[in-house]
């Protein structure tokens, strides 16, 4: 029998974070491209804290909520991506790095911002309402950091991909960025399809939390260590 009453109260404690995480992460893309000459966003309306928004129905709430309830070591999703004209830019090349690093960064100080606020919290938890907020915004860490992770990877088209773009020599660039096209196939082989098939030849493969758990733990060390908690 499903577990009805579990699942919403799991789903209550993780959808606010996951879903503020990735919305604002697309709303921090809007926000550097305005500042850098690309006014696209903001004229659409994405240049804005409201996640409705930028909300991706499968992306933003059906994905993340299958991972959650599954038990996976991490989750990941997407809203709608924020329309960017780079040759809108200033400076196109270097530009596009700037609006890349925009989500991530977002991200980081989101995870700083819960693990701060975090602090007041403890002397209350015993009761439910204190508990509950505790509870998103320890969610709220774990989410932001791993969204921030994720999207560095090397991988277009996210933005650690754009980062590599924007740094490599034009020539280079121009072949990489054709590689754009199969970046969403590449990366869902790596988290799904590569675990799948090693699992049923008695493997236990999967290169992305391979990839991604170490960075997700030092970068979690690291913010609790700057917001005063212990590690």
């Amino acid at each position: 029998m499903i577990d009805l009453e579990g699942i919403g109260q799991t789903l209550s404690i993780w959808a606010l974070p996951v879903v503020t995480a990735i919305t604002l992460h697309e709303a921090a893309h809007g926000w550097a491209a305005d500042r850098l000459g690309d006014d696209t966003a903001r004229r659409l309306g994405r240049v804005s804290f409201n996640p409705v928004r930028h909300i991706d129905p499968f992306g933003t709430l059906v994905l993340p909520g299958i991972l959650v309830l599954l038990g996976s070591p991490f989750v990941f999703g997407w809203a709608k991506p924020v329309p960017v004209a780079f040759h809108r830019l200033r400076n196109p090349k270097l530009d596009m790095v700037w609006v890349a690093l925009a989500g991530p960064a977002i991200n980081l100080v989101l995870a700083a911002l819960a693990a701060l606020a975090m602090h007041p919290l403890q002397a209350w938890t015993g009761e439910l309402l204190p508990l509950w907020v505790y509870r998103n915004l320890e969610n709220a860490i774990l989410a932001n950091i791993v969204l921030a992770c994720f999207n560095m990877l090397p991988i277009l088209p996210l933005d650690g991909g754009r980062v590599l773009t924007g740094l490599l020599p034009s020539r280079l660039a121009a072949r990489y960025a054709a590689t754009e096209r199969y970046g969403l196939m590449i990366v869902l082989g790596l988290a799904f399809i590569v675990p799948m098939i090693a699992d049923q030849l008695g493997y236990r493969v999967n290169p992305l939390a391979w990839v991604l758990l170490p960075m997700i733990q030092a970068a979690y060390r690291v913010l609790l260590t700057l917001t005063g908690w212990p590690t």
